[in-house]
């Protein structure tokens, strides 16, 4: 139960004075519902503003506040700005040019009445213009320096400001968490002092360092929680006798990393404390492979192995796989998904009870109520980086005793970042790939070319190929994501016919997905139009043409993800990555660094360091954002100290008792990371 303490802070938004129901949809559009997420909602930056008495060409590109007196105006017919000409006290004209709205600016500024503005002073030729400047009433001027605060529709910074500080108004005087040597030796101040600070001066970065730790330590302190309770827990040991895993047979050799890593994996499963272990391994390294030999391994000790995968194809697609492989040797494999009813479905659930089923495949079906196992032994979760912390947790809970678990990632993570989402865990890489598989050549093409590009995928087709055309979302929501790609598939079924192109976009239903994405993968389409939907869990060997339009708007992390869904058969595979116009520096940078690499785990590292604060690594994808105030540096600057902190506090008060352990508990409460002092009670 969360400290009375914190109760305040989460209050919902509607507590403030002020906010209406329209002010808090507005809020929500940021994710802003309760007091603490204004509190923590930071500006960014400041705009600095000059008091001046008249302009002065030294200004330009400033933002000035000065008293002007229109003396003329102009309102062209058509579409143009309506322009308001003013002279200041030096006698220097000044264009005040407004875009809409004509009849309000003539009557804010009328002719031969001096009035107060502000706005940035630019060139406009020889003349000077201030640009839709603000009119300023009643003697009210803005601070000399504000901090500019991220908004939306509705909510003026200034009322975005007033409302921040109104919640931290809620937040009290809390226990110092933080070890008291690193407290000194950075010279922080106090939480509630720094969150406040914070406001007042966004440039703060020792402000902003404090706030970054406090999270990250709560990150931290939360996954060695987890860990020493699983640790603490009673599993069974695996161990097999290796009759079915020298029965398999394998279409190549073992790489070095496969070998080793199947190993580690035997190692632990043959000790009591259950397996948390994390497999890394880039698009097309052998995860599958290391994954069914730990099965295996689960099935010849006695025990039966689950494996969990984020959606419906991507199950059926290992299922198809598994039963290839395993029939031969006598392994009873089966399916379940949410799709799977009646009879089917019962079989399934009898099996599982009375243990005649060895390996189950399926989505988040298989850890519903209903589905009980005999002796579940392994659980294996696929694509890992789709589920949390939570969902680790609530799959350790479906047996007797807890399983073994191994999470696999095909999504390449820094190794800063893995200590922050799989902190609780061991980890392992594969870094080799298997002999005979042919990287993948990416262009970088200007969506000038597109008729050229069009025209090429119209010779792809010909030659019976298939080919993935991705766009991008067209807001930062997946509910729009349908626009672009729709918009594209309409043009691309003109071309080439609309028994050709498939569409699958994050507002179809899942079986709509599905549906459309087997049609694929069986051949009947040529083309498949689509969102970062694709990301995951499509094998189509047949397709070797991947083009990604708008590719800056990607970032890296996603982009080799998608150029994965290639170069998964023999032939030859291209990535083309179509670029707009205006591309930034960091833009150009990561499409360069596409075209010139493979290697997931170096992409991953300059994600890291090209994105900006705030964008860390793979949570837009899984709707994750872990941290609200830490930027990517930080987490690899802070994420050693705050561990060597939380692991330090735990080997001296593992049952956070002590005064700076009951400060730590408020930190996981604060910072939503409390699930692990449920752990603390029932371990």
């Amino acid at each position: 139960m969360r400290p009375e303490i914190l109760n305040p802070l989460f209050a919902e938004v509607e507590v403030l004075k002020g906010v209406g129901p329209g002010i808090a949809k507005a809020l929500a559009r940021l994710g802003l519902t309760r007091a603490v997420d204004l509190a923590y909602h930071l500006p960014t930056g400041t705009i600095d503003r000059l008091r001046v008495p008249a302009a002065a060409g030294t200004m330009l590109g400033r933002i000035l506040i000065l008293d002007v007196t229109p003396f003329d105006s102009r309102s062209p017919a058509g579409k143009g700005p309506t322009r308001i000409f003013a002279a200041d006290r030096d006698g220097n004209t000044i264009t005040l040019t407004f875009f809409n709205n004509p009849g309000w600016a003539k009557k804010q500024l009328p002719l031969g009445e001096q009035r107060t503005v502000s706005g940035k002073l630019e060139a406009y030729g020889d003349e000077w213009q201030i640009i839709h400047p603000e009119i300023l009433e009643g003697g009210a001027e803005p601070p000399l320096s504000e901090a500019i605060y991220p908004l939306t529709e509705g909510i003026a910074n200034r009322r975005m400001r007033e409302l921040a500080l109104t919640a931290l108004q809620r937040a009290p005087e809390l226990p110092e968490w933080i070890e008291p040597s690193l407290l000194q030796r950075d010279g922080w101040r106090p939480w509630r002092m720094a969150l406040a600070e914070a406001h007042v001066d966004p440039l703060a970065t020792d402000v902003r360092k404090r706030l970054a730790y406090d999270e990250i330590f709560a990150n931290q302190l939360a996954l060695m929680l987890i860990r020493q309770h699983a640790r603490q827990r009673k599993g069974v040991p695996l161990a097999g006798d290796g009759r079915l895993t020298s029965a398999l047979q394998l279409p190549y050799q073992l790489t070095g990393a496969q070998a080793r890593v199947a190993q580690e994996i035997r190692s632990d499963m043959a000790q009591a404390a259950p397996m948390l272990r994390l497999l890394q391994g880039d698009v097309g390294s052998g995860k599958t492979l290391v994954a069914l030999l730990a099965m295996l391994e689960a099935v010849e000790a006695g025990a039966q192995a689950a494996m969990l995968a984020p959606t419906e194809i991507l199950a059926r697609q290992h299922f198809a796989t598994l039963q290839r492989q395993l029939d031969a040797i006598g392994v009873r494999v089966a399916i379940l998904t949410g799709r799977d009813k009646g009879r089917a479905r019962e079989a399934v659930l009898m099996g599982l009870a009375d243990g005649s089923i060895d390996i189950l495949v399926g989505t988040h079906a298989i850890f519903q109520e209903k589905v009980a196992y005999k002796r579940l032994g392994l659980v294996v979760i696929d694509e890992q980086h789709r589920f949390g912390v939570s969902q680790r947790l609530l799959l350790t809970e479906k047996a007797a005793h807890p399983p073994h678990l191994l999470a696999m990632t095909a999504t390449p993570i820094p190794r800063t970042l893995t200590l922050t989402q799989f902190g609780e865990m061991d980890v392992s890489r594969l870094d080799e790939m298997p002999p005979g598989r042919t990287p993948v050549e990416t262009r970088v093409i200007s969506d000038e070319k597109l008729p050229e590009v069009v025209d090429a995928l119209g010779r792809h087709i010909a030659a019976g190929g298939q080919a993935y055309w991705v766009c991008p979302l067209v807001e930062e929501s997946e509910k729009s994501d349908s626009a672009a790609a729709e918009q594209r598939a309409a043009v691309l079924r003109l071309r080439f016919g609309p028994d050709k192109v498939g569409l699958v976009h994050g507002r179809m239903k899942g079986v709509e997905k599905d549906d459309v994405m087997a049609s694929f993968a069986a051949g009947h389409l040529a083309v498949l139009i689509a969102t970062t939907v694709i990301e995951v869990g499509v094998d189509v060997p047949n397709s070797t043409l991947m083009i990604i339009e708008d590719a800056e708007r990607f970032g890296l992390a996603q982009l080799h993800q998608l150029r994965g869904r290639v170069g998964r058969g023999a032939g030859a595979s291209t990535c083309l990555l179509i670029r707009g116009q205006q591309l930034s520096e960091t833009g150009r940078a990561r499409l360069a660094l596409m075209r010139e690499t493979n290697d997931g785990f170096r992409i991953a590292e300059e994600d890291l360091r090209l994105r900006g604060p705030g964008e860390i690594l793979g949570t837009r994808q899984s709707g994750e954002q872990q941290f609200r105030v830490a930027t990517p540096e930080q987490v690899s600057e802070l994420v050693p100290m705050a561990t060597d902190d939380a692991r330090m506090l735990l080997d001296r008060d593992g049952g956070l008792a002590s005064e700076r352990g009951q400060a730590a508990r408020i930190a996981l409460y604060l910072f939503e990371r409390d699930q692990a002092i449920d752990l603390i009670r029932s371990g």
